[in-house]
């Protein structure tokens, strides 16, 4: 099952976040995308450990389809360096997976 993959996308606002979201499913590239905000991010940029509310957007997607969104992704994004990361699925519902399948392949 690794064909299947989440994607792991961080963005600064809802609004940010609903607009790639769109453009994911819009695209075909993803399935579906959940938008959750996320408390606290803390990282190193520039030299400084930075501090931000930051949205998660999960995304159900393939593998085949990952070299896409991540282009899609980083033509719109906000970030100069934007947190784009799959991990594979390693199990699944059948039918989910079969849906994604289904969506993915629709033209």
């Amino acid at each position: 099952m690794s064909e299947y993959i989440v994607v792991f996308i961080t963005v600064p606002t809802k609004e940010d976040g609903f607009r790639i979201a769109d453009t994911i499913v819009e695209k075909k590239v993803g399935a579906c995308v959940n938008v959750a905000p996320l408390e606290q991010s803390v990282f190193f940029w520039k030299g400084n450990i930075e501090k931000e509310k930051e949205y998660l957007l999960i995304v159900k997607s393939k593998l085949e389809k990952f070299e896409e969104l991540k282009n899609t992704v980083k033509s719109i994004h906000p970030y100069t360096v934007p947190e784009i990361i799959a991990i594979p699925i390693v199990a699944g519902n059948s039918e989910y997976l079969g849906w994604i399948d289904e969506t993915l392949s629709r033209g």
